[in-house]
């Protein structure tokens, strides 16, 4: 389970850097001009320079979030490479998604951090009664050899006090009899 949990742990780790890369690209001062160039302005740009402008952006957009997949085989990583290479979805909708998965991604950490923290409660407990259960063994272990020692005394004394009475019927026989 801990390889599991380190396993996950890091693939959140890297689609969590993929996704701050791709943000960092698309919150660019180049991501700002291309936007700032495609809305309409009375003095407008050129259109091609805003396609070359945008195409570029996209490809590095596109870039980052192929790294982060192939680092983190993660199919929602995949799914919005997919939309950056599609190019029917603007940068709006990919940035929704991008942030929707981080949303996802802090969301489970703060789960698997609070399932972590629950099995890490129950395995300390576990071990408290384990080790009471132990000292509780060895405290019987130290009664009962105790008591098997008193016993034994016990036995050697009664056996003592028979022949006590064996010997003194014997001398009330012997002094009877004279």
């Amino acid at each position: 389970k801990t390889a599991e949990w380190e396993e996950r742990s890091k693939t959140r780790a890297e689609e969590l850097v993929a996704i701050a890369d791709t943000i960092k690209v698309l919150n660019d001062d180049d991501a700002l001009d291309l936007f700032n160039k495609a809305m309409p302005k009375p003095a407008g740009a050129s259109f091609l320079q805003v396609q070359v402008a945008a195409s570029a952006l996209r490809s590095r957009a596109l870039a980052e979030i192929r790294k982060g997949s192939r680092r983190s085989r993660s199919p929602k990583l995949d799914l919005i490479a997919l939309a950056l290479n599609g190019k029917a979805v603007g940068f709006e909708k990919v940035i929704a998604m991008v942030d929707e998965m981080s949303e996802n991604l802090k969301k489970e950490q703060e789960a698997d951090d609070t399932k972590r923290d629950y099995c890490q409660e129950e395995i300390d407990k576990a071990e408290d009664k384990s080790k009471s259960l132990e000292q509780s063994i060895k405290d019987s272990e130290a009664a009962i050899d105790k008591m098997e020692g008193e016993l034994t005394k016990l036995k050697e004394e009664v056996a003592a006090l028979k022949k006590g009475i064996v010997a003194l019927d014997k001398s009330v026989a012997e002094a009877t009899e004279q």
